[in-house]
């Protein structure tokens, strides 16, 4: 009888309309509840692959481990590897591939832990007094590096920064004293705390690591930098004698200083900590070391005190301390070295023209090839004969591709955010350009609303990105994402005025000490151009918004430009500039 029931439940599912599985349009609650994976790494030989998820499910987020054999997908497929009710973070194979390092703070505060690559039970490994902010494996597996954040006059007693800690607690006063800059560096505020490197031998049998050895600690900076640095800012050495750290020293200069430096310091602590850099006013960072230690690779940036500027690829020979650039000729901003592994390239990743390719880079010539053309490449991995990335554009979240080195195409390992969301359709996005200030080339995107019909016009929201030197260009976001404007049936218009990032050092530089005028010039010719090229936009029904930089621009349009829009939104925007002197 039930069986009876169920065939005509089916059926009458059947014969029902098609709008009971209707298209929909991509909502901001779509959004917050996607699934994000992120942080792929490789096993030494290149077939196991491990991943942060990031699951929304019962309206609470949890960032699981997990690990599947790219040689074996069909017969082994992906596997959870931590347990239920853990957040983990800063995954890291062991140098046998026989287990998965990270951190978590499971036990109430952020610790390092291990777990067996074929499964089992997560073992800690520190139980440092405080949280480890960050860590990197010794070459030869036996030793780790921890970034920690501590006072600096209690060096490497992790109890005297608790008791500090405690004693600001219980104060009952709560006014703050602050005797230097930064009070606060975006949303950090300085509590007298630095992060710092330390040094310990990986445990065994049970033990914990609860004390660890200050390297570095006549450089009086935070490694990994605030508020946004990582554990790329610090590199082992291949005899795992040695680290070099990046690091701008925290005094009296810092909050207008881009003068990181490459700092060369002892493992065990001795010794006083050596500038490789010192002949660079402006921003070293990101070391890797070739496979023998005779060489340094490192991206560096030459103008003093100025953020925004070109990150070129760097080799120093540690010998004779003697530098070159890599690719002079190259008018790219590096992100990130991952060094191939004969030695002889760099892949990394750069702005160009709206995307952020992957790209080589030959070392000895300099000569760039293009991996990944478009879209926007995120983090590298390679091992073995494997190359992992993540990739994402306008219309879908990060995924994960692999590759075999040999020229193999790539493979998307994880699903697109259309293939999680079979029932939402994105808007299609066509990047335009025109002349802009100064007659120059400048590029923009138009992404159409997710029910586009031709023949229609459609109302538009003309988005404003923040930076200034930033990119609205195919990539996705998790904040201000057109697709979330689209699927409201807006179409969006976003223009990368002169300031932006990806079209040459020059065109990034037109923006310093003329915020106002020329990317309004940019912003005014693009809308022309854009209603021009895209009959499909109402010109009448038109709303101007943008964030940070972008919410300066909306406020500047406010008072130079207002005609056009029906309405303004200014997020955290700049309206007084006198404000920032």
């Amino acid at each position: 009888m039930k069986f009876a029931h169920s065939i005509l439940a089916l059926a009458l599912v059947a014969a029902l309309p098609v709008v009971a599985h209707a298209e929909r349009g991509f909502e901001v609650r779509d959004l917050a509840k996607l699934d994000r994976v992120s942080s792929p790494i490789l096993s030494p030989d290149g077939r196991k692959l491990a991943k942060r998820v990031v699951d929304f499910a019962a309206n609470k987020s949890a960032t699981a481990l997990w690990v599947e054999d790219l040689f074996a997908r069909d017969a082994a497929p992906p596997v959870r590897l931590t347990p239920e009710g853990w957040n983990v973070n800063s995954p890291e194979f062991s140098n046998d591939g026989a287990s998965v390092y990270f951190l978590s703070a499971k036990n109430g505060s952020m610790q390092l832990y291990s777990i067996p690559t074929a499964g089992g039970t997560p073992v800690q490994l520190t139980d440092i007094a405080g949280d480890v902010g960050g860590f990197r494996i010794s070459p030869d597996g036996k030793s780790v590096a921890l970034a920690i954040e501590v006072y600096p006059e209690c060096k490497a007693d992790f109890q005297c920064s608790m008791k500090i800690d405690k004693e600001k607690q219980d104060r009952k006063a709560t006014g703050k004293v602050f005797d230097r800059m930064f009070i606060r560096h975006w949303d950090a505020w300085n509590e007298g705390k630095l992060n710092r490197v330390f040094v310990a031998a990986l445990p065994t049998g049970g033990a914990k690591i609860a004390q660890a050895t200050l390297v570095g600690g006549d450089v009086i900076g935070d490694v990994p930098s605030k508020p946004f640095g990582d554990s790329s800012e610090f590199e082992w050495a291949p005899d795992g004698k040695s680290l070099v750290l990046s690091a701008r020293k925290a005094d009296r200069e810092e909050p207008w200083s881009t003068n990181f430096d490459l700092w060369h310091v002892q493992a065990d602590g001795t010794g006083a900590a050596k500038n490789l850099t010192a002949s660079n006013p402006a921003w070293d960072t990101g070391p890797v070391f070739n496979a023998d230690g005779s060489k340094l690779f490192y991206r560096a940036m030459k103008r003093p005190g100025f953020e925004a500027d070109r990150f070129a690829l760097m080799e120093m020979d540690m010998a004779s301390g003697a530098t070159r650039e890599i690719a002079p000729n190259w008018d790219a901003s590096a992100n990130g070295i991952a060094l191939s592994e004969d030695g002889k390239s760099i892949y990394t990743t750069a702005q160009t023209l709206g995307q952020d390719p992957l790209y080589t880079v030959d070392i000895a010539t300099g000569a760039t090839k293009t991996i990944v053309p478009d879209g926007s490449v995120g983090s590298v991995a390679l091992a073995g004969p494997t190359l992992v990335y993540t990739r994402n554009t306008l219309q879908t979240g990060d995924q994960i591709f692999a590759a075999q080195l040999d020229g193999a195409t790539p493979r998307a390992i994880t699903k697109s955010t259309g293939e999680t969301l079979p029932d939402v359709k994105f808007g299609d996005a066509q990047q335009f350009k025109f002349a802009g200030w100064n007659g120059e080339t400048v590029h923009g995107y138009v992404v159409k609303p997710w029910n586009y019909e031709p023949g229609k016009k459609y109302p538009v929201a003309f988005l404003i990105h923040g930076g200034p030197q930033g990119s609205f260009g195919n990539g996705w976001s998790y904040r201000w994402n057109p697709q979330t404007y689209a699927g409201q049936g807006y179409a969006v218009v976003m223009i990368d005025f002169h300031g932006s990032t990806g079209y040459g050092q020059a065109f990034t530089d037109a923006i310093s000490q003329h915020w106002g005028d020329r990317p309004l010039e940019d912003l005014q010719k693009g809308w022309a151009a854009a209603q021009q090229q895209f009959d499909f936009l109402d010109g009448d029904k038109a709303c101007a918004l943008g964030a940070s930089y972008g919410g300066f621009m909306v406020n500047w349009i406010a008072g130079n430009w207002n005609a056009p829009w029906k309405c303004l939104v200014s997020h955290d925007g700049v309206f007084d500039q006198r404000m920032m002197g």
